[in-house]
């Protein structure tokens, strides 16, 4: 009954309201009151701040200083050699496996499309119908900067307006089409397998998604889709690179062309560690 209660108030709650509020909570310096809020969050989530490019909580002014912060350098290496891929993030994976079609599967009796979740334009997803996807979830208690799984010209950003469910697994595993109706920013890359997608999908209380090439992309929402194509402004990432951040977690979805790579050990639910291997690719 809890659970089903969980699910159906996120239908009815004012759900962009909430995240732009405390979206603007935790970008404001508030002093006392913003410590408070960070060292209840370490406790509450049991954050390892040792990993922690700066350790004590009061280094941080603002939430999302702390939210966002960076590792010690070296303690996420990536382990991926030439023709693997590494993991983008720290989380949880969801899903992964054959994109059947059009449809991604998100959870038992639930699947989505393709094309709506890259902006409803059939011209952006034809390349990756029947290719793979991975879906990785980012918990609270998770480093929140994304990074290249490979390497990357980035050829389109689009940002697709839409819902702020929450994305854990109980509501994934209620809620229809979550990934295709929440609000998320595309971002499209050529890489030496061919075109890479990486969709980073908002959620309820996720303020703000940033990539490293345009800053803030959202807020402000919208209310259409805005594509952005980036013929000549020869933007290229290496795998590892920072490629974006949530500022408040979510879930980050990759999709593939068929034929072009192979999971390596992956299973629903495994832990995922940025720089470990993600998938393997056969020799250029």
């Amino acid at each position: 009954m809890l659970d089903w209660f969980k699910v159906k108030s996120q239908y009815i709650l004012p759900k962009h309201l909430i995240s732009r509020f405390l979206g603007a909570v935790a970008e404001r310096d508030l002093g006392v009151f913003t410590q408070f809020l960070i060292k209840s969050f370490i406790k509450a989530f049991d954050i390892n701040m040792q990993e922690a490019h700066f350790e004590n909580p009061s280094a941080y002014r603002t939430f999302n200083e702390f939210f966002t912060r960076p590792l010690k350098e070296g303690i996420r290496p990536i382990e991926a050699n030439e023709n693997e891929l590494c993991h983008p993030v720290d989380g949880c994976v969801s899903q992964f496996g054959d994109i059947n079609g059009d449809r991604i599967f998100q959870a038992k009796g639930h699947d989505y499309s393709l094309s709506t979740l890259l902006g409803g334009k059939p011209e952006l997803s034809e390349c990756f119908t029947g290719g793979k996807f991975a879906t990785i979830y980012l918990a609270p208690r998770d480093y929140h900067r994304i990074h290249m799984p490979i390497d990357g010209a980035l050829s389109d950003t689009l940002h697709v307006p839409g819902e702020l469910f929450s994305v854990n697994p109980l509501t994934a595993n209620n809620v229809p089409a979550l990934f295709a109706r929440n609000e998320r920013v595309v971002a499209l890359f050529d890489t030496p397998i061919g075109k890479m997608a990486m969709v980073l999908v908002g959620a309820t209380v996720v303020a703000s998604i940033e990539t490293v090439w345009a800053g803030t992309i959202t807020p402000p929402a919208g209310k259409y889709v805005q594509h952005w194509k980036h013929d000549g402004d020869n933007i290229s990432l290496k795998k590892g690179e920072e490629m974006g951040r949530f500022k408040l977690g979510s879930t980050v979805i990759l999709c593939f062309e068929p034929n072009k790579i192979e999971f390596e050990n992956l299973s629903p639910r495994m832990i995922t560690r940025l720089g470990k291997v993600l998938a393997s690719y056969g020799s250029s």
